[in-house]
């Protein structure tokens, strides 16, 4: 029987950005710790690139929307996926498709371990009233258990992130001198109920922007966030718009030379804590609890909306679901609190 050094292991991480980007962390733990393991990692392709940061990784891009589309596209992906023989399969997603996909190889004595979302515990902290009020396992622990369960007893580390890029060449004039800092601004989310309002961010700006020494560089795409952050480039002359003018390989060398992002419960911060950058977060319907907070942030980190205000935060797991009522809970996080965190952790003399 093969050591585990000598195995291979093909793991199943499709979607979203934000969640792919969590599970580096515990593959560089695996990594770390195993490093002889043969791994095979399977993503839609826009997060590939992600997922090539993982050293010594196959990554197989499957496209569900074209090629692998549909029940006839899986069974075609399996028998693409088979090829590579793998000892066993580490389904971090945990959806039908890689539910269905983990069945094929089952039914060939492959062995496949899928993520215990903990969607139980989930429901009871996001239902409207009494909640099951406490903190949840972080998902990053929640992927390193499929792999304890597979054999590989991972212990996570705060060194479990990836080195500092280059800066892209290509877009090197925006870098600035070298003794400015460098803050990321990532305003939006996937659902409004984890958007901090844009009149209350544009107060945030204003303020930063009256800081010497400060770049800040705006995330986001999209074409009306584009013309958002457009706006805001043109206003102030501190920030930089990368909507547009970076690919997501691009974003992330900038986002590792960042010495703080700041995001919401969405992807951006999550790509920042990929290279250990501060990540201060701002949480509207949704709450830390949940699992999601940015890897190896402080809780002092994340600034939350006011729940004796409004007490059925977190209204839902991903921020989809906005109670009568709930549509302005951010607008509880006043804008002179967001400067002072930001300058705080980006070490910013006022």
């Amino acid at each position: 029987m093969k050591s585990a050094n000598e195995q291979t292991l093909l793991v199943l991480r499709l979607s979203a950005m934000g969640d792919v980007a969590m599970t580096l962390h515990t593959l560089l733990a695996l990594r770390r710790q195993f490093p002889g393991v043969r791994l095979t990692l399977v993503t839609k392709p826009q997060y590939a690139d992600i997922f090539r940061k993982i050293p010594n990784a196959e990554v197989l891009p499957a496209d569900t929307k074209g090629l692998y589309r549909g029940l006839p596209g899986l069974f075609k992906l399996y028998s693409f996926l088979k090829r590579y023989r793998p000892h066993a399969v580490a389904d971090l997603h945990n959806v039908l498709r890689t539910r269905i996909l983990g069945l094929l190889f089952r039914i060939n004595g492959v062995r496949v371990v899928r993520i215990d979302k903990g969607r139980p515990e989930k429901r009871r902290l996001t239902q409207p009233a009494n909640k099951t009020w406490k903190a949840l396992k972080p998902t990053h622990e929640r992927y390193a258990d499929v792999f304890r369960a597979l054999g590989y007893p991972l212990q996570l580390t705060p060194e479990d992130v990836l080195p500092r890029e280059p800066w892209p060449e290509n877009l090197r004039e925006l870098m600035g001198s070298g003794s400015l800092k460098r803050i990321g601004i990532a305003p939006f989310a996937a659902h409004e109920g984890k958007v901090y309002p844009v009149s209350l961010m544009e107060q945030v700006l204003r303020e930063l922007d009256a800081q010497p020494g400060v770049r800040l560089f705006l995330f986001g795409g999209g074409q009306a966030e584009a013309e958002v952050l457009g706006q805001w480039e043109a206003t102030y002359g501190s920030c930089v718009s990368l909507a547009g003018k970076a690919s997501l390989t691009g974003e992330l060398g900038i986002i590792s030379n960042l010495d703080l992002m700041v995001s919401m419960d969405s992807g951006n911060g999550h790509l920042a804590a990929l290279y250990g950058v501060p990540v201060v977060s701002l949480w509207g319907v949704t709450h830390p609890f949940l699992g999601f907070a940015p890897y190896g942030q402080p809780p002092s980190h994340s600034l939350l909306s006011d729940r004796e205000t409004f007490p059925k935060i977190p209204t839902s797991v991903y921020g989809n679901k906005v109670p009568d009522g709930y549509d302005r809970v951010m607008e509880s996080i006043p804008p002179g609190t967001v400067v002072s965190k930001i300058l705080e952790v980006a070490c910013v003399r006022q």
